[in-house]
């Protein structure tokens, strides 16, 4: 299968590397010093920028500005195994610099900490959490993206892994690809889907479209 994209903007976490055991670790820490439910914490954080959820779940009387840069500190200091998604390294290397960007809800510190770790080389335009005021679910990080790649949104792909991502994607009007390596249990979405990069190739066409292809294996 082959399909046409103006450029692709790529989440971060989960999407091209895989940071979980890392951020569990932060943040198992974080709601068991504010006696927070883990479980439920967990059930919500994926894929939202770290303030918002700390302000979500503190308890009365915390500085939620403070609580974020510990905990920013403490996952920017935890990084020894975070990897890549197999393939995402040598599939963004194929990619012409201005038809990607990484859109992360992720800090820019946190962010280059992480790719660094993993082996990837960041792109020329990144949107972190330090550029948006309203974060994912919300579509505007996405749009700024494809702005500053000077496309429409609607004519990109964006590769997510998170519902909440996923539906920032919807809400740019974007096609969504949704990368299934981290996840423990299925995901329910209308959106293609595939574990990793190991199928897919992509290919520069003579006016800049990228041509995504899959492989399709027979049963």
């Amino acid at each position: 299968m082959t399909r046409r994209y103006a450029a692709f903007l790529f989440d971060m976490d989960g999407t091209l590397i895989n940071s979980i055991p890392s951020a569990i670790r932060a943040w198992t820490a974080w709601a068991e010093r504010h006696a927070i439910d883990v479980d439920a914490l967990m059930a919500v954080m994926h894929g939202v920028r770290a303030i918002e959820t700390i302000r979500r779940f503190a308890p009365p009387g915390v500085d939620p500005q403070a609580e974020f840069e510990a905990l920013l500190q403490a996952e920017i200091d935890d990084v020894a195994d975070v990897v890549e998604i197999a393939g995402a390294a040598a599939f963004t290397r194929a990619l012409p610099a201005d038809r990607w960007a990484i859109v992360t809800s992720a800090p820019r510190t946190l962010a280059e900490v992480r790719l660094r770790a993993a082996g990837l080389v960041p792109p020329a335009v990144m949107v972190t959490a330090d550029d948006v005021e309203r974060g994912k679910p919300a579509p505007d990080c996405f749009l700024l993206a494809a702005e500053r790649l000077g496309v429409a949104a609607s004519d990109c792909l964006i590769w997510e892994d998170a519902p909440a991502g996923i539906a920032a994607g919807e809400a740019a009007g974007a096609d969504v690809m949704v990368i299934t390596a981290t996840h423990h249990a299925r995901l329910e979405t209308a959106h293609g889907s595939v574990v990793d990069y190991g199928a897919l190739s992509v290919e520069v066409a003579d006016d800049g479209a990228l041509l995504l292809h899959e492989r399709v294996v027979a049963c």
